[in-house]
């Protein structure tokens, strides 16, 4: 056998039977579903310490589910998209934004007036990109502009390798570099190169067993469905309120060095509480609700005990108030009054009945419930309310951060990390159950392969020598 035909015999051998032996998904790995995690960013600290210092004299509002997280974090939530382990692109989508307001003039108007919402991290080719949208009026003309999905920050990946993570992917205190359409998006109070707060995410990647579909989220637990309970009755319900940010805060910092519980049914949505299966009436021509919801929630720490529970619901004539039992102390006071809420915003779509981040404040009770910490009129986290109106009706879904519990807040000065591989899931690991035997016959076939090639190169060998003897007295 000449040379080239037997290595075209090895190499046409040992790719029919590994085309034979291996899976598909063995040569090449689907691109999987990102679904659920969360990112935290400060977008830039000295910009959040100007907007509330003694000069801009504003502060900020998180929106659509956003969160505050360690001293200067802001966290977004719900991340969804995909991933390929092969070629590591990465594409990811969070909810949530956040809203800074400064110098404010004497009409009320803001000077100062940016929001920042939907991040997006795109990475590709070694290069990583953050997009967001956009509402800003410009520093020096107070033009107001709105865009969409702006490369606002490029991320300095360095060495990080983005190939073969698994579930949960995490980078942690990836640099961030403004852009110059971020400069733009950024109202002009930063040039293009101006190094940004470092960005951390945490991502849940799907990984579905060859021939299946993505997994889609269980839906939001309902109560049984019921009859309609009179004009617009309802059969089920939920309210979402957070209490208020700073309190949050208080309470898990290291003053008040406490946490808070959840029981009855009571579920935690990162910025906001939600208390579910409501039962009342709803009459969407009149806008009337009242309603009863589960739960309760538990706020204790040095100096605390502050219990909220059997929290109720009434909206008439465009206002609404939150009531709950209040335990403090011991001693329980039913029904109070906590905060009032607009509820103008009350309408009806389809099968559901939402009002969504509701302005709230507290009222004389709510001031008495929190031991006069705040008072009567403070400001307090917004109210929403969703109302199924059917059995058929899904309510909103709760912040989805994911399946691990949250990094550490990152430090500024750390370097990127790689992205975590986790151990591989259940479903993953039931297409690699016969890997031993794949390895285990492709070694055979290499063996084989070896054995013809090695016959080639023992023949060209002696070919060589052959013509070396023959040339040896060639000058």
């Amino acid at each position: 056998m000449s040379a080239r035909p037997a290595r075209a015999f090895a190499v046409a051998l040992l790719a029919a039977l590994l085309g034979t032996l291996l899976p598909a998904s063995a040569a090449h790995a689907a691109s999987r579903t990102v679904q659920g995690g969360r990112l935290d960013w400060g977008i830039k600290s000295s910009f959040q310490s100007y907007v509330t210092g003694p000069v801009a004299k504003g502060g900020f509002k998180l929106k659509n589910g956003a969160a505050t997280v360690g001293g200067s974090l802001f966290r977004f939530h719900s991340a969804n998209g995909s991933y390929d382990p092969d070629s590591g692109e990465f594409s990811a989508a969070f909810t949530g934004g956040v809203s800074f307001q400064g110098h404010q003039k004497p009409d009320g108007v803001y000077e100062l007036d940016m929001t920042v919402s939907r991040p997006t991290v795109k990475i590709s080719g070694g290069r990583g990109t953050l997009y967001l949208d956009v509402s800003s009026k410009a520093k020096d003309t107070g033009a107001v502009s709105e865009q969409s999905q702006v490369p606002f920050a490029t991320l300095g990946l360095g060495n990080v390798n983005m190939k073969g993570g698994g579930s949960p992917l995490a980078l942690t205190n990836i640099p961030a570099t403004l852009t110059e359409e971020g400069a733009k998006a950024f109202a002009g109070y930063y040039a293009a190169g101006a190094q940004l707060d470092p960005v951390s995410l945490s991502a849940d990647v799907l990984a579905p067993a060859a021939g299946q579909q993505p997994a889609t989220p269980a839906p939001t637990p309902t109560a049984p469905e019921q009859s309609p309970q009179g004009q617009g009755g309802f059969t089920d319900a939920a309210v979402d309120w957070g209490v208020r940010r700073t309190f949050r805060e208080y309470v898990s910092g290291s003053v008040g060095q406490g946490r808070w519980t959840l029981a009855e049914g009571a579920q935690d949505g990162g910025a906001l509480f939600r208390f579910p299966q409501g039962k009342g009436s709803y009459d969407g021509q009149k806008g009337t609700f009242d309603a009863a919801f589960a739960g309760t929630v538990q706020f204790t720490g040095a100096h605390l005990d502050l219990k909220l529970g059997k929290v109720s619901v009434k909206v008439e004539n465009g206002k609404g108030v939150l009531s709950a039992d209040v335990t403090t102390g011991g001693q329980t006071k039913n029904a109070v009054p906590l905060v009032e809420f607009d509820a103008k915003g009350l309408k009806t779509e389809g099968k559901l009945a939402t009002l969504t981040e509701a302005p709230a404040t507290l009222t004389e009770g709510g001031s008495q419930a929190f031991n006069a910490m705040y008072k009567a009129g403070t400001e307090m986290d917004p109210v929403s309310l969703a109302v199924a109106l059917d059995g058929s009706a899904r309510l909103p879904a709760l912040p989805n951060l994911g399946s691990t519990a949250s990094p550490a807040a990152p430090a500024p000065a750390a370097p990127a990390a790689s992205p975590t591989a986790a151990p591989v899931p259940a479903a993953e690991a039931g297409e690699s159950s016969n890997t031993g035997l794949y390895a285990a016959l492709a070694a055979a076939v290499l063996v084989l392969a070896g054995g013809a090639a090695f016959l080639v190169l023992r023949r060209r060998r002696t070919a060589a020598a052959a013509a070396a003897a023959t040339t040896a007295d060639t000058p």
